[in-house]
């Protein structure tokens, strides 16, 4: 599993690693208990059930089963390979990593790799904009208002309208077709052979958190059409999980403690550039769940800024309600027809765009004024049209309070009786596609022996306890194959001579998520800790399983005895019964 990286130094790494700290990097944790928890990352719920082991230094959602050390939530929450989680935290830990040989670049995950090509792309196609051929894309970005350091900042380019311009300059570097097309860039012919997926477009990289160049938009450069080509979803890449132009705003959004989220790139750069540091694009689609969470570690108060054609488009209203059912602050700023962030503020100026942004409604009121132009709160069917909107918005909010003022004031616009609005919220039908997937993974690690489970906790608590259980249980005796597992490892580390450490042991479950899953489920379960109960407990436990494992033994003697008698083998029957006899003398 670690390659050429030392098991010493994995350990080393993990010693050092506080995994509350990897963790709350990413996701707002609160203290429960001996544990932290939150909102799990990796499925959608409203419920935290996601638990940080500071302890243990492992996590694990009772929601969705997920679990892991350090490493391991790298590897999920930023699409990592193991190497690359390693030498993450390796940075982080102070631990020297040795260096790779030069017949080890092969085995450079493709993650890397990708980065890598993407930054020569992106060089590419700056030094075009620097050329004669990208005289007017240059004069183009210009004449919109970008200033020559902002096109150096943002690493702004042009491709030009050669078919080969990209795939010849990379050809140079020896880089292989087959990556730049995982990459995205290049797409296949269907006569054979490859042609740039980007020609004669301003070319706007986007990168990632880490500010490593994940992808790349393109924009005309006329009125041709289609305005925009943007990457595929690639393995680095996936245009719902970043947010353009965060890598450079999140120091601005941390201490204004507040972002504003536009829709494309040149929205993004001319307010960035004007002096507003704390905004972000979402790169022309609604937030999604991921998205929203990204800027959650930053701050909890948004500021939607939308064009005057799309801020009353109800599919719009609809997808604002994530940031509630995120427990997030949600204001919404909508700009006169026919403006944008980028139009406006290059005619009416910087400080009209802050006051539009200190007008923000939040988004109750906002919901509600376009409802009302919409349906006609006169009407008796206009009224249960805009309750019917407004209170799936209010169902999401999770504060009593909340809910309770936001239906008064309902009641008081519409002239409808409190009553009949907490009627109809009870009826509100929220949809829920995860529940199915949460209920199936707790199910997942229902059918799992609690006594085995107890047992594997005491053992990774107390390593004294595992010599007392291999005293009396081998790790065939447990019936649950996975537990089986575990115990087999652990006995064999034991006898090595080696501490068990939990964290550590969960890197030879990396590829086994049922193991980690059961490993993890077991370490959260409540024990009393004195060492006096957990010896009492031990016997406990190991005489269950004896007992289980008797029964279970005489059930299925029990059925061989039945077989043999049918088909009249006398011998076996003997024997059978002989050995079952054994079992209820020595029991």
């Amino acid at each position: 599993m670690t390659g050429r990286i030392p098991d010493n130094l994995i350990e080393d790494i993990l010693s050092r690693v506080d995994i509350v700290e990897v963790v709350s990097g990413y996701l707002p944790l609160k203290r429960a208990g001996r544990n932290f928890k939150a909102n799990c990352p990796f499925h959608h719920e409203k419920t935290p059930s996601f638990m940080v082991s500071p302890d243990r230094q492992i996590y694990h959602c009772f929601g969705c089963g997920e679990s892991g050390n350090a490493f391991k939530f790298l590897m999920r929450y930023e699409r990592m390979e193991f190497p690359e989680a390693v030498e993450t935290l390796a940075k982080k830990t102070g631990v020297v990593l040795p260096q790779l040989k030069d017949e080890d670049h092969k085995t450079i995950s493709l993650g890397t790799q990708l980065y890598k090509i993407n930054e020569l792309s992106a060089s590419f196609y700056a030094d075009n904009l620097d050329s004669p051929e990208g005289a007017r894309a240059k004069d183009y970005l210009l004449k919109r208002g970008l200033k020559p350091q902002t096109l150096k900042l943002f690493k702004l380019g042009v491709a030009s309208d050669k078919w080969d311009g990209l795939i010849n300059y990379l050809r140079t570097k020896n880089i292989p077709l087959s990556l730049l097309e995982k990459a995205g860039l290049i797409v296949p012919k269907e006569s054979g052979g490859y042609y740039d997926r980007f020609r004669n477009r301003i070319i706007f990289p986007i990168f990632d958190i880490k500010s490593r160049p994940v992808g790349f938009g393109a924009r005309v450069m006329d009125k041709s059409l289609p305005k925009y080509v943007n990457s595929p979803e690639t393995p680095i890449y996936t245009k719902g999980k970043n947010l353009y132009g965060l890598h450079l705003a999140k120091e601005g959004i941390r201490d204004t403690d507040s972002v504003i989220v536009v829709e494309g790139y040149i929205d993004f750069i001319i307010p960035y550039q004007e002096g507003i540091r704390n905004v972000v694009a979402s790169q022309g689609t609604a937030l999604t769940l991921e998205q929203v969470r990204l800027l959650k570690r930053y701050t909890h108060n948004v500021v939607m800024v939308y064009d005057g054609d799309a801020a009353g488009e109800l599919a719009t209203l609809r997808s604002l309600d994530i940031f509630i059912e995120e427990d997030m602050n949600v204001m919404v700023v909508p700009l006169d027809e026919g403006f944008d962030p980028d139009s406006y503020v290059r005619k009416n100026g910087i400080e009209k765009f802050r006051e539009k942004i200190g007008q923000a409604q939040n988004l109750f009121d906002y919901k509600l004024d376009i409802l009302r132009s919409r349906y006609n709160p006169r009407q008796i069917e206009g009224k249960a049209s805009i309750a019917s909107a407004i209170l799936e918005t209010i169902d999401k909010f999770k504060n009593a309070v909340l809910k309770s003022e936001y239906i008064k004031r309902l009641a008081q616009v519409l002239d409808i009786r409190e009553e009949s609005l907490l009627q109809e919220l009870k009826k509100v039908k929220q949809d829920r596609p995860y529940e199915a997937l949460e209920n199936l993974a707790r199910k997942k690690g229902q059918n799992i022996s609690p006594t085995e489970s107890l047992l594997i906790k005491l053992m990774l608590e107390e390593t004294e306890l595992i010599n007392r259980i291999r005293q009396s249980l081998e790790p065939s005796d447990f019936q649950d194959a996975r537990i089986s597992r575990i115990v087999s490892i652990m006995f064999d580390l034991v006898e090595e001579g080696k501490n068990i450490v939990p964290s550590v042991l969960m890197n030879d479950f990396f590829k086994d998520e049922e193991i980690a899953q059961v490993l993890c489920e077991s370490m959260f379960l409540p024990v009393d800790s004195s060492m006096e109960h957990k010896e009492r407990i031990v016997d406990d436990c190991v005489q269950r399983i004896k007992s289980e494992r008797l029964k279970l033994r005489k059930m299925h003697l029990h059925q061989q005895i039945n077989e043999a008698q049918t088909v009249g083998d006398e011998n076996q029957l003997q024997r059978l019964i002989k050995e079952f006899d054994s079992l209820i003398k020595n029991r």
